[in-house]
């Protein structure tokens, strides 16, 4: 059980209650401005990739990538990554912060632990932003092997989107977000308040993995349309925020799934016709 909360700790609570909202809402808004001003940087190739629905896709990103160097462009690739996460999806961890900031009111470093769940949210989805990275590299090299994969680069946008759109139907996706909907069962289950760093880093890495496993292919949509697309980025964080934390947005996958696959279809009639 946790210790009894120390006097003066609900007014410091109720404080932080708009403090940390607020905070989030900064962080947000200086990552967008940060990947406004990056697009348009000399380092802009790191950030957008070029998307497999766009032909040129993947003589871009060929271009982009320096011979003899891969560490660079891993850490450039992987900071964009990160700029996105706090971008689209911190601030659809608003409930789970404002429930952990009122559970540790009143201890001596709960700025710390409040940081320390951030970065353990910022590990889970920065490990992930790795992994995609490095597959969607891969299925570059792979397809510019052949002169048709490289001139019809949008069949691999088309089927990215039948693979999102599927597993919105998904039960692992119906498991996650269930878990996602629900932060205060989520802090309770993991919070105990006797190794309070620990217990801190461990919320904020596993309500990642959870977020990962119900927004993973929704990700993903960004390799498609290109990720250095603010409009997207913006419309997708919209979607996922809604799933999450409005009360009929459960509801929302389905519709979501079949717009997916939708767009794929009409994807590849157009380029058919």
């Amino acid at each position: 059980m946790s210790p009894s909360p120390k006097p003066g700790s609900s007014a410091l609570a109720a404080e932080r209650r708009y403090v940390v909202p607020a905070l989030i809402a900064l962080l947000a808004a200086l990552a967008w401005v940060s990947m406004v001003l990056w697009s348009a940087s000399p380092y802009a190739r790191y950030f957008d990739h070029g998307g497999w629905l766009d032909a040129a896709g993947l003589h871009a990103l060929c271009e982009a990538v320096p011979e003899g160097s891969l560490v660079v462009p891993a850490v450039l690739h992987a900071g964009a990554w990160v700029l996105m996460i706090v971008a689209m999806m911190l601030p659809t961890t608003l409930p789970l912060l404002g429930i952990f900031t009122r559970v540790t009111a009143g201890r001596a470093r709960s700025g710390l632990l409040l940081a320390l769940l951030v970065l353990g949210y910022l590990v889970a989805w920065g490990g992930f932003g790795l992994v995609a990275h490095a597959a969607d590299s891969g299925i570059h090299r792979v397809a510019g092997r052949f002169d048709w994969l490289t001139s019809h680069a949008w069949v691999i946008g088309a089927l990215i989107l039948v693979l999102a759109g599927a597993f919105q139907f998904s039960a692992l996706k119906h498991r996650c977000l269930d878990r996602c909907r629900a932060p205060a069962g989520f802090v309770s289950s993991r919070w105990s308040g006797r190794r309070p760093v620990r217990e801190s880093f461990r919320i904020g890495l596993d309500h990642g993995l959870f977020c990962i496993g119900c927004c993973w292919a929704l990700m993903l949509v960004m390799f498609a349309v290109g990720m250095g697309n603010l409009g997207w980025m913006l419309a997708l964080t919209a979607v996922m925020a809604a799933e999450r934390n409005l009360p009929s947005g459960r509801r929302l996958a389905a519709p979501a799934g079949v717009a997916l696959l939708a767009w794929s279809a009409v994807t590849v009639v157009a380029h058919a016709a």
